[in-house]
């Protein structure tokens, strides 16, 4: 299978695959562009049907992380890593360390941090290897300690996108009363979840697992509904915060929610599904944009954690979603398209 005649292969630098027999490791590291910065993305482990899969996975994931640094400002390049597995199966520590000693062969061009399948014990076992490495470290936040886990600081800016995409174009200020489809309820649309419920927002959740369905009911009141109805529910915005690709041509006829705003990457099939929705006048916000936090809170973490600073960052996630709706609508574009454009403007003065 040749990388680059890949239709998700865009000027790629490097794609690294690993493998070690003791641990059964098998993984693909893709760094997409350095001329920002070193290039700094999670790890996802996941039982991918085929090795094609992984692939195309790890191509876009890593693009779309050079657009989010980019977009949040931070002086960091894109990358990400993958391991094929189930990480409730397979994961354990050999796996990780000689995970950490693949990253540590790069000699810091790639930084990892957890994703899905992934988690911030997993990230200390590779710690142990490499230290090329970030969401580890225990944060000081308010006089207490958390974890180096940056999913509650991804589900923040991922509200304060939701609370730019509602003012943009609802009109409104608050969030009370508003109807959420949050689709996956892991670690992210647990945190995004309690957000918008201390809002006064309504929920309705899904996810394939049981166990958050029902944590997410009996902690928020949410309505539990299936996977395949989460889509054509009658709500305000619909928030993907699971895997990608889930904007597609069988999915966006479904849907009957004005905006889409949520921390899953990749969220479009394909870039011509942004103008699919600006024909239903859905407002999209680029998912690269509205889930920069966890790329901002590990990034301080590296630059010296400051919790006021962080924040401040994070919130600038909602001015910049305001500029790209505004710029879309001037100039009758997708909203992917502008968060696009401004994105590459931004690597150009960088090369």
């Amino acid at each position: 299978m040749s990388v680059f005649t890949h239709p998700e292969f865009h000027h790629h630098e490097q794609v690294l695959f690993g493998h070690d027999q003791a641990s059964g490791l098998k993984a693909i590291i893709a760094i997409h562009d350095t001329r920002r910065g070193p290039a700094l993305g999670g790890c996802r482990m996941f039982p991918y049907a085929s090795e094609r899969d992984a692939i195309t996975d790890v191509l876009r994931l890593s693009r779309g992380m050079t657009y989010k640094a980019a977009m949040a400002d931070l002086p960091l390049g894109g990358g990400k890593s993958v391991i094929i597995g189930d990480p409730r199966r397979d994961k354990h520590p050999a796996l990780l360390r000689a995970m950490g000693r693949l990253v540590e062969s790069l000699g810091g061009r790639y930084i990892i941090a957890e994703d899905s399948g992934t988690g911030v014990e997993d990230m200390k076992i590779m710690a142990e290897v490499t230290d090329h490495i970030s969401g580890v470290q225990d944060k000081s936040t308010d006089g207490g300690m958390r974890s180096g886990d940056p999913s509650p600081t991804t589900a923040y800016g991922t509200f304060v996108g939701i609370q730019a995409a509602v003012r943009h174009k609802l009109g409104r200020d608050s969030l009370e009363g508003l109807r959420v489809a949050i689709q996956g309820m892991g670690h992210v649309g647990y945190y995004l979840a309690r957000l918008l419920k201390d809002a006064g927002a309504h929920l309705w959740v899904t996810d394939i697992h049981r166990e958050p369905l029902d944590r997410a009911v009996e902690e928020f009141g949410a309505i539990a509904v299936s996977p395949e109805g989460i889509f054509g529910l009658e709500v305000e915005v619909f928030a993907p915060c699971a895997l990608g690709a889930v904007l597609n041509d069988e999915t966006i006829p479904q849907l009957h929610a004005p905006i889409v705003a949520g921390a899953a990457n990749n969220q479009l099939a394909e870039d011509r599904h942004g103008d699919v929705l600006r024909s239903r006048s859905i407002l999209y916000a680029p998912d690269y944009v509205i889930n920069a936090g966890g790329l901002i809170d590990v990034y301080y973490e590296r630059a010296g954690f400051d919790r006021a600073r962080m924040m401040a960052h994070v919130e600038r996630i909602g001015a910049t979603l305001s500029e790209i709706f505004r710029q879309a609508e001037r100039d009758d574009l997708p909203t992917n398209v502008i968060a696009d454009r401004i994105a590459e403007e931004r690597l150009a003065a960088a090369g």
